[in-house]
């Protein structure tokens, strides 16, 4: 697991060190990352490099610009909002990215202490950090048990497509999808719909037999491409590989959401 960039650090409450999440940003009133209102909390750092990702800025595993916190100094920030979170319908914590399952260690830490408070959480991955061992597996199962649903984006189906798409196999991420599913873990299955990619009837079918093999998952939901975040690829010096990719029709997006059995509002 790829947490060599986790630190301790001291806190001025006490001399024990104290693990730390390398955080790029927060959004403090979003709604769509989960049910109700949430905290989201984007962590630095992914693996999978997408063509049409919204956050390249996340990226890097080591990034200047992002702020390193404990659990108890992200508590005491996130409790600030609780307020506004908590007066939606399950309404909580989202730990999005990036990829925050590449701080594994550092999220189930957050966890229980928002747990320990009472605060609805909520996993945002694309499984891309995934390793299939005993000791993963372990700190999966505790993961679970602090979790009140996982949010899973299935990039796609086809593992020969999904390495053009992210240049990464997605082997590890149904196996993760497939330990969440066997452990009792509760799911939302998300797939980006992208013309000439991902938007293929065969493709979404197979996608469809898939899902209905998962236990847990309470949703699925097509999120359309949209291109709003060239601009940021413009400023970080990088290439935006779909340029002449216009965001789905309405048709299309309707026929996905029919193939996959989803609940979307259009």
């Amino acid at each position: 697991m790829l947490t060599d960039f986790l630190e301790k650090k001291s806190t001025a409450s006490d001399e024990k060190e104290e693990l730390t999440g390398l955080v790029h940003s927060f959004e403090s009133f979003g709604n769509l990352d989960g049910p109700g209102i949430r905290f989201v909390i984007f962590f630095q750092g992914c693996l999978l490099r997408c063509k049409y990702c919204h956050n390249p800025d996340t990226w890097k595993l080591h990034n200047p610009d992002a702020t390193r916190y404990t659990a108890k100094e992200l508590v005491k920030k996130i409790v600030r909002y609780r307020p506004f979170f908590e007066a939606s319908e399950g309404g909580g914590v989202t730990v999005s990215g990036g990829e925050s399952l590449l701080q594994l260690d550092f999220v189930i830490e957050l966890f229980k202490e928002l747990k320990s408070i009472g605060i609805n959480t909520c996993v945002d991955s694309c499984g891309g950090f995934y390793v299939n061992t005993p000791t993963m597996n372990k700190k999966i199962l505790e993961l679970i048990s602090l979790t009140d649903l996982f949010l899973m984006d299935i990039k796609h189906i086809d593992d020969d497509v999904h390495i053009r798409l992210t240049k990464r196999t997605n082997k590890n991420i149904l196996q993760f999808i497939r330990f969440l599913s066997d452990n009792g873990a509760k799911m939302w299955i998300r797939h980006v719909l992208v013309p000439k990619w991902t938007d293929f009837d065969d493709d979404l079918k197979r996608l469809r037999k898939y899902i209905d093999t998962l236990n847990g998952v309470e949703r699925v939901e097509v999120l359309p491409y949209h291109d709003m975040a060239k601009y940021k690829y413009k400023e970080l010096g990088l290439k935006y590989e779909l340029e002449d990719i216009e965001p789905p029709t309405r048709e299309r997006i309707k026929n996905a959401i029919e193939i996959l059995g989803a609940r979307n509002d259009l």
